[in-house]
């Protein structure tokens, strides 16, 4: 019976998840003013303005004066979009902000978004430093990219990327910003594909990748119809994923946005993805602190491996 439950011990110190809160601090471009009754108070830039946030249940730590000096609102209704902008002062349908010796393109579009995750950018500054680190030049895929930010942090550190996203509109825009950024010699391959058929055509060509992002949506589309939906086609995806991996990768990141599933389900795809490779997960949650009361704000789930150095 004793050697049952050391051998049971074993078991789960060798199975200890690690969750991690990766905190991403006001910067040169944003700034999480205030949050709290559903709603955050944000800045990009000169402008400000107001985004539902169903995290923030708590109350405002700042006055309603400083709320009304927001310049536009996302108001929910029963829209195709979910609801729209109320604009209360004058701002530019378009903007470019500086992050990282880089200029970036943002706007009030569709669905709340402004054209990047600020919070992203911790995962952007982890993955320049691996790429720097690393002895050889590293080849990155970037899946759902968006607006080609984390992309561009790649390749400025030195990396050759391939960003795939399903929407023209996104792989314009990020040609956009690396146009504002005068990153026009960097080594970006972009592409209009829908993420699952470019990943089984990669590996049906042997093509392989030191480092891969993954930040799926919870529902899109993909340019020929293609329907994604995150708990019928991750797996599917993350498989596919294992079969372009580099003998020795350096790293895999995997963020995910408003899905039922947890940080611990994340690792737990992501330590079956990895299995026979040597390196470290961790895995947990994504957040923006507050300016005015230094709250954590949670956006996302997300889960990364690196290998050993």
């Amino acid at each position: 019976m004793e050697n049952m439950k050391e051998s049971q011990a074993k078991q789960v110190e060798k199975s200890k998840l690690n969750i991690d809160v990766l905190e991403a601090y006001p910067n040169e471009w944003y700034r999480l003013l205030d949050s709290g009754d559903g709603r955050k108070l944000e800045k990009a830039g000169p402008y400000t303005f107001i985004r539902p946030e169903a995290e923030a249940i708590w109350q405002p730590a700042l006055g309603q004066n400083k709320w009304r000096e927001a310049h536009a609102e996302f108001v929910v209704t029963q829209e195709k979009n979910g609801g729209h902008w109320e604009t209360y002062k004058k701002i530019p349908d378009q903007w470019v902000v500086p992050y990282h010796g880089m200029q970036i393109r943002l706007e009030l579009g569709n669905s709340k978004q402004i054209g990047a995750f600020p919070e992203q950018t911790v995962h952007w500054e982890w993955m320049e430093k691996r790429i720097q680190q690393s002895k050889n030049p590293l080849k990155v895929l970037n899946l759902f990219g968006y607006t080609g930010l984390a992309s561009l942090v790649a390749a400025q550190a030195g990396a050759e990327v391939t960003h795939v996203d399903a929407s023209k509109k996104a792989i314009g825009w990020g040609k956009e910003n690396q146009k504002f950024s005068h990153m026009d010699n960097a080594h970006i391959r972009w592409l209009v594909d829908d993420a699952i058929k470019f990943v089984q055509r990669e590996a049906r060509r042997n093509s392989y990748y030191d480092g891969i992002l993954l930040d799926p949506p919870k529902f899109g589309r993909g340019p020929k119809g293609e329907v994604w939906e995150f708990y019928k086609l991750i797996p599917n995806l993350i498989q596919s994923c294992q079969q372009i991996l580099a003998p020795k990768p350096d790293f895999v990141i995997l963020t995910a946005y408003a899905v039922k599933a947890s940080s611990i389900t994340l690792q737990n795809a992501m330590q079956e993805i990895m299995r026979g490779y040597a390196g470290k997960i961790s895995a947990g949650e994504l957040t923006l602190v507050e300016q005015s009361a230094g709250r954590r704000l949670s956006t996302s789930i997300f889960v990364r491996w690196q290998a050993d150095q």
